[in-house]
């Protein structure tokens, strides 16, 4: 009896395996099954070539083996070696009765059969826990990527990530095949990497609010908020990327962007004394002067040190959303126009992508630049260019010549919302991962295409912040699946169906995910009503759990509810630390729009008056920053009966331009006021009101934002269900 459950797990093993081995993320370019099985037991070796230590060691941290150097018998192991047949990155696995060999064109070409070999085990191989023996199906497999360039770019500046944070990053980044990191390094909320020559840029510019000479932005308000990399840290961070493949691209980005490095050195901005009356003497400027030599004197010495630091031959130097009208202003870069013979200020852009360009080469490296920066003449041919505005921009690079990133944002700006009740960025676009997964170079031409050095996503995280203390990993929920999209269309070179990815994703990536502990986002479910009876169901094995308006808690749904009231009822599904977003009927997440008169202590901008958002559907402005004191009223031209009155200062999908303190209060008449709340983030809500609200007012108790205006939203106002 006992052989025969024995052999009864080992034949169930086998079959599960076998439907997983054509479920690959990114699709391999051949793959060709064969009969027969081989089974890894507690005895089987990972036997490397010489020279191969590290990749054994890499796989051995997922499957725990012993490990040998090749020795002339490697009957029933694993081997690693290299064929220099094989270009760097490709690789051959060929999995057969007597054992399992990847040869690997290098060791990055191993990297990349590794990580297809993970994917053919089951999914606790991500977890450290994998069960031996296990059996593999034989077959052959024959791989390498269409781009040599498959990237993502990480933004640590506006919410702090410490090293071992990146380092998760980063080990989920190799096992979808992704081989560069872009690391975000300074913007205007944070400087992150040590410059010994001039330690007060990380030292006081790795942190903002309270004492710090930099405002605090998107949450966190009355912390002093922060954090910054080491050199120790950064070579840390550098070898243990390079294990896996992957190649560290710093970024510090010039000349705009620029506000903490300002706030911390303001010899470096315009010489001119700027109108600070509406941001309460707060100085917002955040772009470098272009005439002073002394700021070339500084970005030498940055850039000496990060090319000692980064083995990466390239320093992204920035170049993106650069407002000339600080230029404009300056004597010094007027006089510096006349001399070069300049006609217009963003001539100046040039002149100083040409100046840190050289300084990049002077040291050894190429420099990398956002679109804007290729627009003029001032690159040289060396340059790396990531296009981020849209398909045109990467098109119009790759015919200058310029070797291109193509990371449009419509497609791979990962911190864009999913749907349109979901937390996000909408500046872009709103999509899911089959937006990304559906891009294609068919609008590139021959001549074009020779210069895509591959395809990047991204995540800035100007939002994330703010969304620290939720129960799961905002960052994950934003990126995964999309990261498996991007993979494939890196690997590949184009997309894939989407019913063919979604098969894999649910069949076996989604418990892979799950292993490594990736706060994914699934799918809603669907849900559906009728003749009183409401109804949920989900096609990946998750499980759907639902919440009843006014009750606490979620419930799990096991069968369909029978309900007068199904908008009463909202649905989602988790699995490990995944989850959904909310489904329902579509008035469960109504909102009314009832007729409002905003009025402030504060003026309004002319471009953005307060008319816009008692329109619903615009934002209005203030003409300055809020100080202690200041309020803004709502006030309904009806009393409104509702379960949630919610008002916001700042943007919506972000905390910015708000009032950093302060309080909500409500009136039932109009003219006696209670106060209901504080605001967090710039925001607040009275839930059940037990008497229709005529106005809601907030007050400011703090001065100054950081900026020279408040956001005002319309109120949001959801009905009684």
């Amino acid at each position: 009896m006992r052989y025969f459950r024995l052999f009864a797990a080992a034949v169930m093993a086998f079959v599960v395996l076998e439907s997983w081995a054509v479920d690959i993320i990114p699709t391999p370019l051949k793959y060709e099954k064969r009969n027969g099985v081989f089974t890894i037991l507690t005895t089987t070796k990972i036997t490397h070539y010489q020279g191969l230590r590290s990749s054994a060691n890499y796989l051995a941290e997922h499957l725990p083996l012993q490990i040998r150097e090749y020795n002339g018998a490697s009957a029933g192991d694993i081997v690693l070696s290299t064929n220099k047949n094989l270009s760097e990155e490709e690789y051959f696995l060929d999995i057969s009765q007597q054992g399992i060999t990847i040869e690997g064109g290098s060791a990055a070409g191993l990297h990349n059969g590794i990580e297809t070999l993970l994917q053919l085990l089951p999914s606790t191989v991500y977890s450290g826990d994998v069960a031996l023996p296990a059996m593999l199906t034989a077959c052959h497999i024959e791989d390498r990527p269409r781009f040599e360039y498959r990237g993502f770019m990480l933004d640590v500046c506006r919410t702090w990530m410490d090293k071992e944070k990146v380092k998760r990053f980063i080990s989920n980044l190799a096992h979808h095949k992704i081989n560069h990191l872009h690391l975000h390094l300074s913007d205007d909320e944070g400087w992150r990497v040590e410059i010994k020559s001039h330690p007060e840029l990380a030292e006081v510019g790795g942190f903002r609010g309270v004492d710090s000479p930099v405002a605090a932005r998107y949450g966190r308000w009355d912390e002093h908020y922060g954090g910054y990399y080491t050199h120790e840290d950064i070579r840390e961070i550098v070898a243990y990327a390079a294990e896996r493949n992957i190649e560290i691209i710093p970024e510090i980005d010039l000349p705009g962007h620029s506000h903490n490095l300002a706030r911390v050195r303001p010899e470096v901005l315009c010489n001119y004394t700027p109108g600070l009356k509406a941001s309460d003497g707060y100085d917002t400027r955040s772009v470098m002067c272009v005439a002073k030599e002394e700021n070339y004197a500084l970005l030498e010495d940055v850039i000496r040190e990060l090319s000692e630091l980064f083995p990466s031959p390239y320093i992204h130097i920035g170049g993106d959303e650069v407002s000339t009208s600080q230029w404009e202003r300056c004597p010094d870069c007027q006089a510096l126009m006349r001399r070069e013979g300049m006609s217009e200020a963003r001539e100046l852009q040039d002149y100083f992508t040409r100046r840190v360009a050289a300084i990049v080469e002077k040291y050894g490296k190429h420099p990398g630049v956002w679109n804007e920066a290729a627009r003029g003449n001032a690159l040289p041919q060396g340059a790396l260019v990531y296009g981020w505005e849209s398909v045109k921009a990467c098109q119009d690079a790759t015919s200058k010549g310029y070797r291109t990133v193509v990371m449009p944002g419509e497609y791979f700006y990962f911190d864009m919302r999913q749907s349109r009740r979901e937390e996000g960025h909408d500046w872009a676009a709103i999509f899911d991962a089959k937006k990304p997964l559906s891009f294609g170079f068919e609008k590139f031409t021959d001549e074009q295409m020779a210069h895509v050095a591959g395809v990047q996503a991204s995540f800035f995280s100007e939002a994330y912040i703010s969304r620290l203390e939720y129960d799961y990993d905002f960052l994950y929920y934003q990126t995964y699946p999309r990261i498996c999209a991007l993979s494939e269309v890196a690997w590949c070179g184009r997309g894939a169906e989407w019913e063919e990815f979604y098969a894999r994703l649910k069949n076996s990536h989604y418990s892979r995910m799950v292993a490594m502990g990736i706060d994914f986002r699934l799918f809603p479910p669907t849900v559906n009503y009728k003749d009183g009876v409401l109804t949920a169901s989900t096609d990946d094995r998750s499980h759907i759990y639902y919440t009843i308006l006014g009750e606490q808690g979620e419930q799990l749904y096991t069968q369909p509810i029978r309900t007068d009231h199904p908008e009463r009822y909202a649905f989602l599904t988790r699995s490990g630390g995944a989850h959904s977003p909310e489904a329902g009927v579509a008035k469960r997440f109504s909102r009314l729009q009832p007729k409002v008169k905003i009025t402030s202590s504060i003026t309004e901008s002319e471009r953005f008056p307060y008319s816009n958002a008692e329109g619903y559907g615009r934002i209005s402005r203030t003409s300055r920053t809020g100080r202690d004191g200041d309020w803004i009223l709502y006030t309904f031209e009806q009393a409104v009966e509702c379960r949630r009155l919610e008002v916001r200062t700042g943007n919506l999908q972000l905390p910015r331009y708000i009032f950093n303190a302060g309080y909500m209060e409500v009136s039932y008449d109009g003219k006696t006021f209670t106060r209901v709340g504080e605001l967090k983030n710039g925001g607040a809500a009275i839930d059940n009101p037990k008497r229709a609200i005529k106005a809601v007012r907030v007050v400011c108790t703090e001065s100054g934002n950081g900026a020279d205006f408040v956001t005002v939203q319309e109120p949001m106002v959801f009905p009684i269900l």
